[in-house]
């Protein structure tokens, strides 16, 4: 592999080379045994496909990935996109030729399948307590940045990596009463610095912080409560340059989710530096979006700076098709969809279209309502009086939260586009995204 190389092109490329079978739910039976690239290059249509399914929209990832690339090209910040969202090594090559710093990832078995496809630089929003990982970051060849959020954490550290000559890189965590993990106020996260500076086997090179926990709504209680996080994060920098405590010639401050991203840049903004006082760091600030290359019909949809600027949004790059497997009364039909298929933790599936056929004409579904769903099934109430649902019908769904979707799917066929925002018809497969969960 050629370690200049942001993610190894050679390593993405051999999925084409993957075959496909019963594994693969998204794959029709008669495609099995087929490779990835055999399945391409028969030109297979959504038609060909079978619910229930997921499916991604080419157009809607490209358009995304150049919305938030250029935007923080344009105000000067680093973005280094959360890989659990996906967990897919095409879609982070997609991030990273576009400009990505590197991959963020949130456990132990995520930064292994990063660097088996060769990601260089990597950040771990959480903290090493494990021994066989911190043994394990410590061994790699490639930037891997981890956070600190205790003294006790900064000790674990120290005893499994005594003896060695081995320094891993951290950022100190601030966290907030009611929030995740993190230090909980600067005197907190200060401590834990001076453990750093302390300690033989630990540098500290930045500030990190996730304001996602603090709030989910963009109301004005949510957006104070974030700003506030953010502004105590940034006086906690300011705290750590005055003490020279970072222990790097570049340092990052780091936070900012798919929902606050613009508050974090314009509160943490001004940190930025190229180093030029005497003996200062140069600071970068990083966002950490994952959501936002796939984006939702839920709660994205109503939460992205982008949609409360009264911009233009990010564009909905995921749907879910279920097929009516009984219409046991009125008013109520079942799909053959569920908790195990499509997302479900911030808000049910939203019925948007229905047709006889995948792949066929459809029709705007108006008044319909997931209410519920099964293992394996939902319940879809309609008005039986101007609607009119068979078994057999298929439905095309809106789906919220990329994180719990893509977990659900081993490959995830990419279509052309879903057609027509007023009538969704056949597409071509252009792409099988695989996904490692």
């Amino acid at each position: 592999m050629d370690t200049s190389e942001a993610i190894s092109a050679t390593a993405v490329a051999a999925l084409a080379d993957r075959r496909l079978d019963w594994r693969h739910k998204a794959v029709p039976a008669n495609a099995n045994g087929n490779t990835h690239a055999e399945f391409l290059a028969a030109r297979h249509t959504l038609a060909d496909l079978q619910t229930p399914l997921l499916t991604l929209d080419a157009q809607a990832l490209d358009a995304n990935a150049d919305r938030l690339a250029d935007w923080c090209a344009h105000k000067g910040v680093l973005l280094a996109p959360h890989g659990k969202t996906t967990m897919s090594p095409q879609l982070w090559t997609e991030q990273l030729n576009r400009g990505a710093w590197g991959i963020t990832l949130a456990n132990f078995a995520q930064l292994r399948v990063a660097r088996e496809f060769g990601v260089q630089n990597l950040q771990l929003a959480n903290s090493l307590t494990d021994p066989h990982a911190v043994r394990w970051v410590a061994d790699q060849d490639s930037t891997i940045l981890s956070w600190v959020d205790s003294v006790e954490t900064v000790a674990v550290i120290e005893r499994t990596l005594a003896g060695t000559d081995s320094v891993l890189d951290v950022l100190v965590e601030l966290g907030a009463h009611g929030g995740r993990t993190g230090a909980r106020g600067v005197d907190a996260a200060l401590e834990v610095a001076w453990a750093v500076d302390a300690a033989e086997h630990l540098r500290l090179v930045g500030v990190s912080g996730y304001e996602g926990s603090l709030a989910h709504t963009a109301d004005d209680a949510g957006l104070a409560a974030v700003r506030g996080y953010l502004a105590d994060m940034r006086l906690l920098h300011e705290e750590l340059l005055a003490a020279r405590l970072y222990g790097s010639a570049s340092v990052f401050i780091t936070a900012g989710g798919s929902a606050y991203f613009d508050d974090v840049v314009t509160v943490l903004s001004p940190c930025i530096s190229t180093g030029a006082e005497m003996g200062d760091p140069a600071v970068d600030v990083m966002i950490r979006s994952g959501a936002y290359i796939i984006h939702d019909d839920g709660f994205y949809r109503g939460i992205s700076p982008f949609s409360r600027e009264g911009n233009e949004p990010f564009t909905p790059g995921m749907y879910g098709w279920a097929r009516v497997v009984s219409q046991p009364e009125p008013g109520l039909a079942i799909l053959d969809a569920g908790k195990r298929d499509l997302p479900f933790d911030e808000g049910l599936p939203e019925p948007q279209f229905i047709g006889p056929v995948l792949g066929g004409a459809m029709e705007p579904l108006v008044g319909a309502e997931i209410t519920s769903v099964n293992d394996q099934h939902s319940f879809m109430t309609f008005n039986p009086e101007t609607t009119t649902v068979r078994p057999g019908d298929v439905v095309r769904l809106g789906l919220s939260h990329p994180c719990t979707a893509f977990d659900k799917w081993t490959v995830i066929p990419v279509l052309a586009s879903t057609g027509s925002a007023e009538r969704p018809g056949d597409q071509t497969v252009v792409d099988l995204i695989h996904t490692f969960f």
